[in-house]
């Protein structure tokens, strides 16, 4: 059935698909670093909306329609992906998919990276972070940033499995779900603030659905935040 638990159960849900799709946005900064910025982040916009129809939707219709709603594996130990392609009878299936998720992973670790160490030396660049942490190599990369970066996130992981190595898993899935909230939460607030102050003919990238789409985006945000 369609939402056999409830809207509760969608909302809750949505917090993990916002959080497993957060960095999305890292695209439009790397686009940004290119020679053309106005094109390559147009361009990097549509490849994500695009891929995140055909490999989230896509894949979730698949899953469904293989795999009925009451059978796909709630408990978070079994994957409903391996589900689905064991049904039509590949052998180890759930080797295969552990593959995909370490890549996944690794995926996410690499663009958390390039993400913080680009914020990390803009806020230097302004003067909200240590002179140290804007420095960049020859060759455009800037190390102190990724150093400082990477270094605090080992600190932290290794603190908190230390202390709580059952139950870090999850509190870490949990705050990253809310924190993933109120980010896009505060960047859609920021695109109707600086839009309201900015000329529209000097957009060279305009976003499609303004303001209502960002309006619309604050009311589910907003909706699915108290299912954290």
């Amino acid at each position: 059935g369609f939402a056999p638990n409830g809207w509760a159960a969608v909302l809750a849900a949505l917090v993990t698909v916002v959080f497993s799709y957060f960095g999305a946005e890292i695209v439009t900064i790397a686009a940004a670093e290119s020679a053309e910025p106005a094109k390559e982040v147009a361009r990097a916009t549509v490849r994500v909306v695009w891929r995140v129809l055909v490999f989230y939707v896509g894949s979730i219709l698949l899953i469904v329609a293989v795999v009925p709603w009451n059978r796909v594996p709630a408990n978070g130990e079994d994957s409903p992906f391996a589900t689905a392609i064991e049904a039509f009878g590949v052998p180890g299936a759930s080797g295969l998919m552990t593959a995909v998720v370490l890549v996944a992973v690794l995926s996410i670790l690499n663009a958390g990276i390039y993400g913080a160490s680009r914020m990390l030396m803009s806020l230097a660049e302004r003067g909200d972070a240590p002179a140290v942490l804007a420095g960049v190599r020859p060759s455009g990369v800037p190390a102190p940033a990724i150093l400082a970066g990477s270094g605090l996130a080992l600190v932290v992981v290794v603190v908190a499995g230390l202390l709580s190595p059952d139950e870090i898993f999850g509190f870490l899935l949990n705050a990253s779900g809310l924190l993933t909230l109120v980010l896009y939460l505060f960047i859609a607030v920021s695109q109707l603030r600086l839009r309201a102050r900015t000329d529209p003919e000097t957009l060279q990238v305009r976003m499609w659905g303004h303001p209502w789409l960002s309006w619309t985006v604050l009311v589910l945000l907003g909706a699915a935040l108290p299912a954290v």
